[in-house]
């Protein structure tokens, strides 16, 4: 079996992998998630970021097989990523209150020295209530809102602004598990490590 690297310093994605029982090393990619035209399909920019991390990482280690993953948020029309400030993070909280948002998460698999490569994405669309303001000012405070597209994450404290899904809950999380697992099934890949 081949080497497995998460190209990845996410603690999330970290955790869904260990859960699912694959043995993998985490060495994150130096690509800059901040430079990218939004102006594309939120699919194809969520792949695209995620097939550029997978192969800086594997550049270095063509002998392994590395998984490059990246989530955003679409919502009226736009790209939502990471918030640059606390200040932003609110304003994408609020901006989702009472309305349903969409999910993406890009993921690359890659062997480069055989010239093996696996890319999709899932989407999950998520539906929030009607938001207090002192909530937002709660979470904003207590939880590190920075880290995670849209400024909050399904499974911390903000799960109580969540009205409904409607998708894969671990696909918000930040890796679509369930589709990574049937895809791996297809092309024969990390058998001896997922069951």
């Amino acid at each position: 079996m081949k080497n497995i690297i998460l190209a990845s310093k996410s603690e999330r994605r970290k955790k869904l992998l260990n859960e699912m029982g694959v043995n993998f090393i985490t060495i994150p990619s130096s690509i800059d998630e901040q430079n990218f035209n939004e102006k594309i399909r939120p699919s194809s920019f969520c792949m695209n970021l995620a097939k550029l991390k997978a192969s800086d990482v594997a550049n270095k280690n063509p002998n392994s097989l590395v998984i490059g993953s990246d989530t955003i948020i679409y919502f009226n029309n736009k790209i939502i990523g990471k918030p640059k400030n606390i200040k932003q993070a609110k304003q994408y909280i609020s901006n989702f209150s009472n309305k349903t948002h969409a999910v993406y998460s890009g993921v690359f698999i890659i062997i480069k020295n055989i010239n093996f490569k696996v890319q999709f994405y899932d989407k999950t669309l998520v539906t929030f209530h009607k938001l207090l303001k002192e909530d937002i000012e709660y979470y904003i405070k207590n939880y590190n809102c920075l880290d995670k597209a849209g400024g909050y994450g399904i499974q911390s404290w903000s799960k109580v602004f969540i009205k409904k899904i409607n998708g894969c809950y671990n696909n918000v999380v930040g890796f679509p598990v369930s589709k990574f697992h049937i895809l791996c099934r297809l092309n024969k890949i990390l058998n001896e490590t997922i069951r």
